[in-house]
């Protein structure tokens, strides 16, 4: 509250000697012991506010401050705003889209964002996470391999039967040269077996196999 008094007396020293005495920035800023930007900003605020030398009678400590340094109300979001880091993690999952985030959020405000302004939002919101530490890659050196978390599909010529089967990938680090191939299982015989058609259709083989966590 002390604090807040002595600020409002020097506010209206300040605009005195401004406008009364007409002394320049610098010899106000001397003679109330504030910076010159101080000085310029509160001759800029009492502008803004139509305040002048003297001041209104009856203008008080409280009615003052709320004059030269009020901020405005934030402005509301036209609609309900999606929950962005539940987005963000839900786009790691395999076979999850914005399109179909943008269909979920509709259900519970049909009358929300269209989906151009849904992606807009997320891409804004993606560009204030921290970057991801860069990763330089060496041509040969490593190569990526794993499963893909979503099953694709084959069909059985004999039956017409769709069987659910396993992607297996591989990714070389400098390139991005891509091996896939499907297997019925991850057991042990399909993941040594895809590691040795991946390196024939590379045509070598890297120093560094980087595997995942196999479920």
């Amino acid at each position: 509250m002390v604090a807040k008094r002595l600020l409002m007396r020097k506010l209206r020293e300040i605009l005195r000697l401004k406008y009364e005495v007409k002394l320049p920035h610098r010899a106000i800023a001397r003679a109330c012991a504030v910076g010159v930007g101080t000085v310029s900003l509160y001759v800029q605020r009492a502008h803004e506010a139509g305040l002048g030398w003297p001041l209104p009678d009856g203008l008080d400590e409280g009615t003052l401050e709320a004059r030269l340094f009020c901020r405005a109300a934030p402005l509301q979001a036209p609609y309900p705003l999606p929950d962005l880091p539940t987005l963000h993690q839900e786009l790691k999952r395999p076979g999850v889209t914005l399109h179909l985030l943008w269909l979920e959020y509709l259900e519970s405000h049909s009358g929300g964002y269209r989906y151009s302004q849904f992606c807009e939002l997320y891409r804004r919101w993606v560009k204030k996470l921290h970057p991801a530490m860069r990763q330089r890659h060496r041509v040969g050196e490593k190569v990526f391999v794993d499963y893909s978390g979503k099953k694709p599909h084959l069909l059985d010529a004999c039956t017409g039967e769709l069987l659910a089967v396993e992607l297996f990938v591989g990714v070389l680090g400098a390139s991005g040269l891509i091996y896939a191939e499907a297997s019925r299982t991850q057991t042990l015989p399909d993941w040594i077996g895809a590691h040795i058609r991946m390196l024939e259709y590379f045509g070598g083989s890297p120093t560094i196999f980087v595997p995942d966590n196999l479920p």
